[in-house]
C-alpha cells in the first residue's frame, strides 16, 4: 500500500492507495505545534482505523504547502513505517513544462492537481482548488503549466466578514434558498456562497478571454462540492485529484528514488 499525504494549511489528507485505487482517505487538523510522535500517534491511529497495519505500507510520498509542519509529519511516517517518503519538489519528474518566472515557487499541491487532472482530462484545462484559498491554474496544450490567479478561499472571506463586523454572526455555509436574503443569516449565506461562484464564473471568463480559447474546467478541494453547483459555467467536480496525483507522481519516480 502507498501512503500519499498532502498537508494542507487546515487540514492534512491522508490516504491509503492500494492497486491505483483509493483504498481509504482520512483528514486529520494542521497544527504548526503539534511533535513528530503526535504526528506519528495520528497517523498510526488513522492506519488502524481503517485495518490497515504499518507493515502493509510499502511506500509513502509528501506534498506540503506548510513548511513548519512538513519535517514533524515526515518524521512521524518515519516512525510509524520505517519508510522514508518521497516529497513533491524540485528533482521529482512530473511531466509538465512550468513556465512560471520563478518555478519553485509553484506549491507542490498546484503541481500535484495539474498532474492529476491531466491524466484524466485533455489540455487546455482550467483547475479550481477550493480550499483555505481558492486557486486557479492554467495548463495549455503539451502539458505546458500557464500560471494562474489565488483568491481568498470561501472560509478565510466569512471568517474576515465576521470578526471584523460587530452585528454580523458566524453562519455554517449552506446552500442558500435564494439570491435575496430576507434575513441576516440569509444575506450573509448567499453573499459568500453566490458570491464566490460569481467570482469564479467571471474569473473563468476572464481566464480564456486572456487566452483566447476555451478550456475543459475542473474543480477540487473541500468547499468546492458547495460552490460548483450554483456556478453558471459547466465544470468537472473531481473530490480525490489530489491523491490521485500523488499516486502517479509516486508511480513515475519510484525507480529513480530506488
Amino acid at each position: 500500500m502507498l501512503l500519499a499525504i498532502d498537508i494542507g494549511n487546515t487540514n492534512i489528507v491522508i490516504g491509503g492507495i492500494r492497486n491505483d485505487k483509493i483504498a481509504f482517505e482520512a483528514r486529520i487538523a494542521t497544527d504548526r505545534i503539534k511533535t513528530s510522535d503526535q504526528y506519528g500517534a495520528e497517523i498510526k491511529s488513522m492506519l488502524s482505523l481503517f485495518d490497515v497495519r504499518p507493515q502493509e505500507v510499502d511506500g509513502c510520498i509528501i506534498s506540503s504547502v506548510v513548511p513548519p509542519v512538513f519535517n514533524s509529519v515526515r518524521t512521524g511516517i518515519v516512525k510509524v513505517t520505517g519508510k522514508a517518503p518521497m516529497v513533491v519538489g524540485p528533482g521529482l519528474k512530473t511531466g509538465l513544462n512550468i513556465q512560471m518566472d520563478n518555478p519553485s515557487q509553484v506549491g507542490s499541491d498546484r503541481i500535484v492537481i495539474a498532474v492529476a487532472a491531466l491524466a484524466e482530462y485533455e489540455p487546455p484545462l482550467t483547475l479550481l482548488d477550493l480550499g483555505t484559498a481558492t486557486t486557479i491554474e492554467v495548463v495549455g496544450r503539451g502539458s505546458t503549466y500557464l500560471g494562474g490567479c489565488i483568491i481568498p478561499g470561501v472560509r478565510i472571506s466569512m471568517d474576515a466578514l465576521t470578526s471584523r463586523t460587530a452585528q454580523l454572526p458566524g453562519i455554517s455555509l449552506d446552500r442558500p434558498k435564494k439570491v435575496i436574503g430576507r434575513n441576516t443569516v440569509d444575506c450573509m449565506r448567499s453573499g459568500i456562497m453566490y458570491g464566490t461562484a460569481a467570482m469564479l464564473d467571471g474569473m473563468l471568463d476572464r481566464v480564456e478571454e486572456e487566452l483566447g480559447f476555451s478550456t475543459t474546467v475542473v474543480a477540487t478541494g473541500g468547499m468546492a462540492r458547495f460552490i460548483v453547483p450554483l456556478c453558471r459555467r459547466e465544470i468537472r467536480l473531481e473530490r480525490d485529484l489530489l491523491l490521485k496525483g500523488l499516486n502517479i507522481l509516486y508511480q513515475k519516480n519510484r525507480e529513480k528514488s530506488k
